[in-house]
């Protein structure tokens, strides 16, 4: 297994030639392309990627430790196949639409500007974790860990409020309504 340390990748197109096998610790990899490559066992720590395309990527027990994700665009991830221990992510303006968090604990997660279209998050420990600004069209909680989950500015919300744990979790008025739905209650 290879080791990289604070190394920069950029406009690199790993879909034909796949990344070197190995440990990644304070990389950062910008405006590079990894659509479907197998990222299986690969270990990044304290790495940022920004503008890259990481879609359809294969992730069997990688290691996602402090990891920053800016600009990317990431359909159809599987977070639940990667290792949990030490996963810490952040998303800023992502398209995350179509991936998975099931049964991932993910606390304090900052999702800042993203698109989270049909994302499921069945069974996921959420706590803590912020939606500023994200769309959430779609996205599936059920049997979430949703305590103190920031939704304030977070848009198209729809859940079940009897499925999932709601404690001191933070809704606006204009997103209410997405919590009363199941209950076919009209708002006016």
């Amino acid at each position: 297994m290879e080791y990289y340390s604070d190394t920069v990748f950029e406009n690199q197109h790993y879909t034909a030639s796949p990344l070197p096998f190995g440990e990644y610790e304070g990389c950062t990899f910008q405006n590079c392309d990894f659509g479907k490559a197998n990222l299986s066992m690969y270990k990044f720590i304290d790495c940022t990627f920004s503008g890259c395309n990481l879609s359809m990527v294969l992730t069997g027990k990688t290691v996602w430790n402090n990891i920053r994700f800016k600009d990317c665009k990431m359909l159809g991830l599987h977070f639940e196949s990667a290792s949990p221990i030490g996963m810490v992510i952040q998303f800023d303006h992502c398209v995350l639409s179509h991936s998975s968090f099931y049964q991932t604990k993910i606390h304090q997660t900052k999702f800042n500007t993203c698109t989270l279209e049909e994302v499921d998050f069945t069974g996921a420990d959420l706590k803590g974790a912020s939606f500023a600004n994200c769309d959430l069209r779609l996205a599936h909680f059920e049997r979430t860990n949703l305590e103190k989950v920031d939704f304030s500015s977070a848009y198209n919300v729809s859940l079940n409020p009897t499925l999932s744990q709601l404690k001191n979790a933070v809704f606006s008025q204009h997103n209410i309504a997405g919590l009363l739905e199941v209950f076919k209650i009209k708002i006016q």
